[in-house]
């Protein structure tokens, strides 16, 4: 959606050459879904990156100096940038699960620009099968409020924790232990890994970012979140284990020692048993190899 003074080409050679200068995730895919497009080449002076708002900087517009903005409404009202009918639109955009970015120079918006993040395929199984282990899932997103309740509702997501900035997700996840829940986090970006640190376990995504993968306390070497569940399967199965390894050695020790200790088993005897005992309590913890995907 474009203003009708400025030329397409125009806006969309404004949005690549300052998305361009961007490290946010999106920031990438609405450079390659432009690139296509007839552009006009801009340049961006002062780029300034405003986490959880937006994008902004210098260029020259229409032969002048302008300051382009790119990115939420908040980021409009904090420099008195009138939304009018544009506001409207947006929001539109936002209950279809959009995420929707105004893009102003100087104090006129000139264009909106909307986004739609693809929901990963295993995403609706992972959450069906998480809430059947009777888990509370939570989506913690930075989005827009319409937007994450438009995707929880086709997930199957009951609370939403919506507008969060990065710097606050952690925050977020404090409060919720405080609370006395037990907290697991699961991510892929930069900004989830103080959550993730706060949480009581960070799980992070094989196609995470280092810094979120580095900071997880369990990596999951695939993008499937299925995978999630597969590791909460996994830890009970190791738990259980655990505990069988514990009964057996200590009951084995229990018993064959006092025996030992009377004399009643000869020394050979007595040092293959307790061979025997270390050998079952390790084929023990290896049948977890062969523990399937249960997806």
């Amino acid at each position: 959606m474009l203003a009708e003074d400025y030329e397409k080409s125009v806006i969309a050679g404004i949005v690549i050459a300052i998305e361009s200068k961007s490290e946010h995730p999106l920031a990438q895919a609405i450079v390659d879904g432009l690139k296509p497009q007839k552009t006009q080449s801009v340049m961006i002076e002062n780029f300034t990156a405003l986490s959880g708002h937006g994008v902004m900087g210098n260029a020259e517009v229409n032969g002048k100096t302008s300051q382009i903005r790119l990115g939420t409404k908040k980021l409009m009202q904090d420099h008195d940038i009138d939304m009018g009918d544009w506001q409207i639109q947006q929001q539109q955009l936002e209950k279809q699960g959009k995420t929707a970015m105004l893009i102003a120079v100087d104090q006129q918006v000139i264009g909106l620009l909307a986004v739609a993040d693809t929901i990963r395929d295993s995403a609706k199984s992972a959450v069906t099968a998480l809430k059947k282990r009777g888990l509370q899932i939570i989506m913690l997103t930075g989005d827009n409020q319409l937007t994450a309740d438009a995707i929880a509702l086709e997930l199957g997501i009951d609370k939403v924790i919506a507008e969060v900035l990065p710097e606050h997700k952690a925050d977020k996840i404090r409060e919720l232990r405080q609370q006395g829940q037990v907290v697991a986090m699961v991510g892929d970006g930069i900004n989830d890994a103080p959550a993730m640190a706060e949480a009581d376990v960070g799980i992070a995504m094989g196609s995470g970012t280092d810094v979120a993968i580095e900071t997880a306390d369990i990596a999951l070497m695939r993008a499937d979140l299925n995978t999630v569940d597969t590791a909460i399967q996994l830890s009970h199965l190791t738990v259980r284990n655990i505990r069988q390894n514990l009964f057996w050695a200590f009951g084995y020790n229990s018993l064959g020692i006092p025996i030992a200790a009377a004399g009643l088993l000869a020394p050979w005897l007595a040092g293959a048993a307790m061979a025997f005992s270390s050998i079952s309590v390790v084929l023990n913890a290896l049948r977890l190899q062969r523990v399937k995907n249960i997806h």
